[in-house]
């Protein structure tokens, strides 16, 4: 299967669990699931409808706040952004929004609102996204479309760190958690699209756009 991020035909077998199978890509380090495994969108929805996620959830709020402050710091006042994918409750959005950005918000499933995609933005979110995409190099190509000449990307999403630790990482027992990203995917997506790459935690990545590009 090749490698639904890059293309390359390059990739190989990662490991192997008793629900589903994972390769890798030798070209952008993508791990993946094999496509037999990609859930549907039905499947999807039933497992999106059991986050009860809230803005007056105080857990959640410092949970989305690893991408909020560090975004926020780097924005000029009068910025616009959008979330992209924001889930049932786009709770980001409206925490940029108290904080006096001007905020749009999409989801393929509970906000298909595609006029959005006739705009750019200064700055594009993606919490806890990335990582469902089932053709990420088209996802992550209409999140670069979606940036002005000087725009921000955020990223939240847990990185692959090695295959032992794969092996027992709760984050890929989620069914449709389906890509995995390391710390070279990162820099291979920021060469890729002419970024700039920041790796702020363990869990969160600002892209921004190189001028010099």
């Amino acid at each position: 299967m090749p490698c639904p991020l890059c293309h390359s035909p390059n990739t190989r077998e990662y490991f192997s669990d008793r629900t589903r199978d994972y390769l890798q890509c030798s070209v952008c380090d993508l791990v993946f699931v094999d496509s037999q495994f990609l859930p549907s969108v039905e499947q999807e929805k039933q497992e999106y409808d059991l986050h009860q996620n809230h803005i007056n959830d105080a857990g959640y709020v410092r949970f989305l706040e690893k991408l909020l402050l560090p975004v926020a710091k780097r924005l000029h006042a009068k910025a616009k952004g959008l979330d992209f994918g924001s889930g049932p409750q786009p709770v980001l959005a409206a925490l940029f929004s108290q904080r006096q950005f001007e905020m749009s918000h999409y989801d393929p499933i509970y906000h298909d609102d595609k006029t959005l995609f006739e705009k750019t933005y200064d700055f594009v979110t993606a919490s806890e996204v990335v990582e469902h995409f089932h053709k990420p190099s088209e996802s992550w190509q209409r999140m670069a479309n979606l940036l002005n000449a000087d725009g921000l990307l955020g990223v939240m999403t847990k990185r692959v760190i090695s295959r032992e630790r794969f092996a027992n990482w709760h984050y890929k027992n989620d069914k449709t958690h389906v890509s995995f990203y390391s710390d070279e995917t990162m820099f291979w997506l920021a060469q890729k699209f002419g970024w700039d790459c920041e790796l702020i935690s363990s869990d969160v990545v600002l892209f921004t756009v190189n001028r010099d590009e």
